[in-house]
């Protein structure tokens, strides 16, 4: 559920985006998903009900990424999501990407 939801939303900012890693030419920025976590923290009674789904998005921008974090860190917040943790990545030399990761968990009704 989270994959198809964050892949949504970012698309609808105008990003491309893939799950994994990007496969083809890449842009000069984009987004990769990375599911990270699906957990039962919220059960009762030995039967889960709700599961929490974590995923990491990863953003690669040539230019400034400050706007475009901010921009994908509102979209998150505004589709409730939580956000776990937001972390600066660094530059790679070879590409010249700047590299930006944002956790982002979110509920849901667990459907066995």
């Amino acid at each position: 559920m989270i994959l198809s939801e964050l892949t949504a939303l970012v698309t609808g900012l105008g990003l491309p985006v893939e799950t994994g890693v990007f496969s083809g030419k890449a842009p000069e920025e984009y987004v990769v998903l990375t599911p990270m976590v699906e957990e039962f923290a919220l059960h009762c009674d030995n039967r889960p009900e709700y599961e929490t789904q974590e995923v990491r998005l990863s953003l690669f921008c040539r230019g400034n990424y400050l706007a475009r974090k901010r921009q994908i860190v509102k979209a998150l917040l505004l589709a409730g999501f939580t956000i776990t943790a937001r972390r600066y990545n660094g530059r790679e030399d070879d590409t010249k990407y700047h590299g930006v990761s944002i956790d982002a968990s979110k509920i849901y009704k667990w459907e066995e």
